[in-house]
C-alpha cells in the first residue's frame, strides 16, 4: 500500500528544515513541502484550502473555530513564537512613553483578529492598565492601502473600531492622523529610518523577559493546521504529523548549540541561543510543542480573545485540537 499523499505549506524555519528536506518523513505520510511566506500561505489557504495541512494565524484559526466554521483543526504545533512588547510604534516626538500613556488614544492596527496585535491588546489591558474601551482603534494596511480583516468577528460593547481602507498606517502615524501603531511587522516609515519613527519600548528586550518571568506566557503567533476533509478521511495522520514536527525541531537542537560551525549568520550565535534557552527553560524543551506544556499560554490567550471579541464565546484548549494529540505517549 502506498503512502497517504499530503501537501504541507510552511514559513522557511530552521525547527521544520529535516521535514522540508525529507530527512524526517511522517509515518505513512509522502509529504510534498511548499515554503512560502506566510501572508501567501495564509490568504491563498482561506480563499481556496488549496493544501491540506497549512501553517496559520493563531487568532484567526481561534475566531473560525468560536464561530462554528472552522474548515481546518488545529495541531499544537507552533512554528511562530514572537514577544510584541517591541510592536508598537509612535512618533520620536511623541508625548507618549509608556504603554499606560496610549490610554484614550487612536491607535491603528492591520487586523483586529492579527494575533499579534491580540497578545499586545491584553497586556495593554491587564498588565499596563490601559481599558481597551478607551481607544480610538483604527484599522489599515501597514504599508499599502486596502488591507481587509481575514474573518468575521463582533466587538463587544464599548469598542470603537473605524476602516480606512484607503489609508496605510504608516503615513497616518507620520501624518499625526493616529498615535501610534500596534502591528506584528514594522511599518516601513519605521525601518527606513527617515520619518521619525521609533518603538514605544526600546528596551523590549528586557520588558518582554520581565513579562515572561511573571506571567510565563510565551507568545504563539502560529499553529499547524490540517484540512478537516483530510483529517476526518484519515484521522491517524493528527498524531503521525504530530510526531514528526517534533522529530525534526528536535534534530535542529544539537547543531544550533555547538558552535563548530557559522550555524547561524551571527558571531557567538549558539551561545546567545543556548543561554536564551536556557534562561527561559533552565530544563525543558525551549520550544515546547504540545498541550499540556503550553497552557500557561494558550490559557490567558483565549481569554484576550473573548475579552478583545476575537472569538465571540470563550473557548476551551480543549476545543481547539482533536482527541489524538490530547495525550502523551509514555513506554
Amino acid at each position: 500500500m502506498s503512502d497517504l499523499r499530503l501537501t504541507f505549506a510552511i514559513g522557511d524555519y530552521l525547527h521544520m528544515r529535516e521535514l522540508t528536506l525529507g530527512r524526517v518523513k511522517p509515518e505513512g505520510i509522502d509529504l510534498t513541502v511548499l515554503t512560502l511566506p506566510l501572508e501567501t500561505i495564509a490568504y491563498r489557504f482561506l480563499a481556496t484550502y488549496e493544501w491540506e495541512v497549512s501553517e496559520f494565524s493563531m487568532a484567526t484559526y481561534c475566531t473560525m473555530v468560536a464561530n462554528g466554521n472552522a474548515p481546518m483543526v488545529g495541531l499544537p504545533v507552533f512554528p511562530s513564537r514572537v514577544f510584541r512588547h517591541g510592536a508598537i510604534f509612535v512618533r520620536e516626538d511623541s508625548p507618549i512613553k509608556t504603554g499606560a500613556d496610549l490610554k484614550g488614544k487612536r491607535i491603528g492596527i492591520p487586523q483586529w483578529t492579527q494575533t499579534a496585535v491580540t497578545y499586545v491588546r491584553g497586556w495593554l489591558q491587564h498588565d499596563a492598565g490601559v481599558p481597551l474601551t478607551s481607544i480610538d482603534w483604527v484599522q489599515a494596511g501597514v504599508n499599502d492601502a486596502g488591507r481587509k480583516e481575514m474573518t468575521t468577528f463582533e466587538l463587544p460593547s464599548g469598542y470603537r473600531l473605524t476602516s480606512m481602507p484607503d489609508n496605510n498606517l504608516g503615513q497616518l502615524l507620520v501624518d499625526g492622523d493616529i498615535d501610534a501603531v500596534i502591528s506584528a511587522r514594522p511599518p516601513n516609515v519605521f525601518l527606513d529610518g527617515k520619518h521619525g519613527i521609533k518603538r514605544l519600548m526600546p528596551d523590549y528586550r528586557a520588558q518582554e523577559e520581565a513579562y515572561f518571568r511573571k506571567t510565563g506566557i510565551f507568545p504563539i503567533m502560529h499553529l499547524v493546521v490540517m484540512r478537516r476533509d483530510a483529517y476526518e478521511a484519515n484521522r491517524w495522520i493528527a498524531r503521525n504529523l504530530m510526531d514528526a514536527f517534533e522529530k525534526a525541531k528536535r534534530a535542529c537542537l544539537p547543531e544550533l548549540y555547538q558552535g563548530g560551525t557559522s550555524f547561524l549568520p551571527v558571531a557567538w550565535g549558539y551561545d546567545h541561543a543556548e543561554q536564551t534557552n536556557r534562561m527561559m527553560f533552565p530544563t525543558d524543551d525551549p520550544w515546547p510543542y504540545g498541550i499540556k506544556n503550553n497552557l500557561k499560554t494558550l490559557e490567558p490567550f483565549l481569554t484576550f480573545c473573548h475579552e478583545q471579541g476575537v472569538t465571540k464565546r470563550k473557548l476551551t484548549v480543549e476545543e481547539l485540537f482533536p482527541k489524538e494529540v490530547g495525550f502523551e505517549l509514555k513506554i
